[in-house]
């Protein structure tokens, strides 16, 4: 039986840790979706951490609408730290989330979390480097390879990368992974 195929945003920009991208991107192709990388511009050449891997944005978070989406997923790295400055990318997570929508953060992903004022009350894990930022914006961080909580799937690292692709197929429903 052929599964219907979701439409999925990744949130990047420059510095992203290489394999937090390339391995869910790839998982999510793979496994039938139509994935959309979503930055501050349209357009922009994104380059990971190592410099390997380059991305190209089809949209900006300010032209984007996240009713489109059935999951987000940000890869960490440093690519973080620009994306949260941006007040279109924190709207775009919010009314993600707001919806119910799956977003999935790996390793210092929960800092565009956090601005967002999402992770109030919420169980997760991160980069341990982000432990206290992750705390002061509500949330209580767990040392584990993969967090579950409500519409939030959270992982540490790379290390962590098959169980956090894997909850995130799950969670769109669209395969075992």
């Amino acid at each position: 039986m052929k599964q219907s195929v979701k439409k999925v945003a990744f949130l990047l920009a420059d510095g992203y840790e290489d394999s937090e991208m390339k391995n869910p991107y790839d998982a999510l192709i793979e496994n039938g979706n139509d994935v959309d990388i979503i930055s501050t511009r349209k357009g922009a050449e994104l380059k990971g951490k190592k410099g390997t891997i380059t991305y190209t944005s089809h949209l900006a978070a300010s032209e984007a609408n996240p009713d489109d989406y059935e999951a987000v997923v940000i890869p960490g790295g440093k690519s973080p730290e620009a994306l949260r400055e941006d007040p279109a990318v924190i709207d775009f997570v919010t009314k993600a989330s707001r919806a119910g929508i799956p977003i999935s953060a790996i390793c210092h992903g929960p800092q565009v979390l956090a601005k967002a004022g999402l992770l109030q009350g919420k169980t997760l894990t991160s980069y341990p480097g982000i432990r206290d930022e992750v705390e002061a914006a509500g949330g209580t961080f767990v040392d584990r390879e993969v967090v579950v909580d409500g519409n939030l799937i959270t992982s540490r690292g790379p290390q962590d990368e098959p169980a956090f692709i894997r909850e995130t197929i799950d969670k769109l429903g669209v395969s075992a992974y």
